[in-house]
């Protein structure tokens, strides 16, 4: 435990964090690992966990009718994965796909919302906290949208000029 203590207090997500909403977290930690090719998680399904990723790449895809896999951001080590179990209804936004070997820490989010609604102050750090990665993750969104359906500058309808 105090291996992942260590890991947690040090991650930037948590950087700051009093000591004692570590230990709260800790508590609802464990190592995971995802071969790679393996899809963590699902748009739709049940959202009850997020990653803190150690090692490797994980691929946020989002589905489009008719076209392949968006892929909207790469996530590698450093980052976190994951933040629709804290808001209801607790459903996956995004598909998840390990692009290579992954290894990461992987919170219970079950255990930590019980654990926010008991210390409305560690919920509110938390809080704070994703608020910055669900708005990153929403600009790259757009970003990669912006990408995809933008219209290339030679195909654009050019309006015509006017000769005086």
């Amino acid at each position: 435990m105090e291996n992942l203590e260590r890991i947690i207090s040090e991650h930037p997500l948590f950087a700051g964090l009093e000591p004692r909403y570590t230990t709260l977290l800790v508590s609802c930690a464990s190592n995971v690992r995802f071969e790679a090719s393996t899809y963590i998680f699902k748009e739709g399904e049940e959202a009850n966990e997020f990653y803190l990723i150690r090692a490797g790449r994980v691929a946020l895809e989002i589905f489009a009718p008719q076209r392949k896999p968006i892929i909207v951001e790469t996530l590698s080590e450093g980052d976190i994965l994951g933040w629709s179990w804290l808001l209801p209804p607790y459903h996956w936004k995004f598909h998840a796909q390990a692009i290579q070997v992954t290894r990461a820490i992987a919170l219970d989010g079950k255990c930590l919302r019980t654990k926010c609604e008991q210390n409305h102050d560690l919920g509110y750090e938390v809080l704070k906290r994703f608020a910055q990665i669900v708005e990153r993750r929403l600009e790259a969104t757009r970003i990669q949208l912006l990408d995809i359906y933008s219209v290339p500058q030679s195909r654009q309808q050019r309006e015509p000029e006017l000769i005086c």
